[in-house]
């Protein structure tokens, strides 16, 4: 096993060595919650709390979840809405079906998403439960592109 110090290519890569992995076989419900990155390669039903953390959901992820995470990375099928404290990218084979709060968000070319964005500033966030002021989030009209 590796050391944190470890050589340098290991230390452009930290993040990998607290990493936990649910993998393809898994089927999880209820609240899922952690003080690591995880990765998601099964299924996951519920809510998914990694506050100071990311949640990336692999290719083969398919999650039913209300998500909050420091930043949320979709390459798999999420159903539920996310609330990001830094930013929310859905990559190609992504596809998001919910409401997305963060101050960042990157949806890539080829990437499905039905919902709302709020993109929020840091330190503007409404209190839990609680909406600050109203806002009008962006919503994407059914027609569009057509």
């Amino acid at each position: 096993m590796a050391s944190e110090t470890g050589t340098p290519g290991e230390a452009r890569h930290p993040v990998a060595a607290s990493a936990a992995l649910i993998g393809k076989s898994v089927v999880m419900k209820g609240e899922l919650e952690g003080s690591e990155d995880l990765t998601i390669e099964g299924q996951v039903e519920g809510k998914i709390e990694l506050r100071d953390h990311t949640l990336t959901i692999g290719q083969g992820g398919r999650i039913k979840a209300q998500v909050f995470a420091k930043a949320v990375v979709v390459c798999g099928d999420l159903a539920g809405n996310i609330n990001a404290s830094e930013s929310v990218e859905i990559r190609e084979s992504g596809s998001v079906d919910g409401d997305i709060v963060s101050p960042r968000v990157a949806i890539a070319d080829g990437a499905h998403f039905r919902g709302s964005i709020d993109m929020q500033r840091k330190g503007a966030a409404p209190a839990k439960g609680a909406a600050a002021e109203p806002s009008t989030p962006w919503k994407i009209p059914p027609s569009y592109g057509a």
